[in-house]
């Protein structure tokens, strides 16, 4: 990380941290201040966009329901599969737990995120200390992606949207896989808000 002087932010993004086992470890020994933003979503949706995302990179991959099946008789989910592992966030939680205390996270939800992004963002400023300067005016809704989009500040160049491959529309599911996957995470779902103290309405 480049060195941070008085009155300055250093911030760095990736969806990997959350979910790797060493990461919290590793932060923490270089430095134990550091304040930590989760964007979580439904796990059922997260999954099925993670498959989304794959898919279209790689055409030829097995069904969703192949995949996330263990034994689809039984209806034993594969944990092993990242795409529905990610979504075990009451695990993960633990594992961070182990290193940071509660009060240096922020759960965002990435549903508000879609549907009040100042709102969010606001929460997001607030925790990292800063003035609220990104507020609803900066925002607008593309009906295209079915995003916010970020307006550009006077004089600047076009807004800026999400990019190519967020909001692609999602391979139709059979209504009974995902009322199983919903079951699966329903109770790690529930230990995470209690975790978090945030209910995020995904059941």
């Amino acid at each position: 990380m480049p060195r941070t002087l008085e009155g300055q932010i250093t911030m760095e993004k990736t969806p990997s941290y959350f979910v790797t086992k060493e990461a919290p470890r590793r932060i923490y020994n270089m430095s134990r201040d550091t304040k930590l933003i989760v964007v979580v979503r439904n796990p059922v949706t997260r999954a099925i966009s993670d498959y989304t995302q794959t898919l279209s990179k790689n055409p030829a991959i097995p069904s969703f329901q192949a995949l996330a099946f263990k034994n689809i008789s039984t209806g034993l989910i594969d944990t092993s599969w990242s795409a529905v592992r990610i979504g075990i966030y009451a695990k993960h939680l633990d594992n961070w737990l182990q290193y940071f205390p509660l009060s240096k996270f922020l759960f965002v939800s990435g549903e508000r995120l879609v549907s009040d992004p100042a709102g969010e963002m606001g929460r997001v400023q607030d925790f990292l200390g800063l003035k609220r300067v990104v507020t609803d005016k900066h925002f607008y809704f593309n009906e295209t992606k079915g995003f916010p989009c970020l307006k550009k500040p006077e004089g600047g160049s076009k807004p800026r949207c999400l990019g190519k491959s967020k909001g692609r529309p999602h391979p139709k599911i059979d209504v009974q896989v995902v009322q199983r996957l919903r079951e699966f995470y329903r109770p790690f779902n529930m230990k995470f808000y209690q975790m978090t103290g945030q209910d995020f309405g995904w059941d």
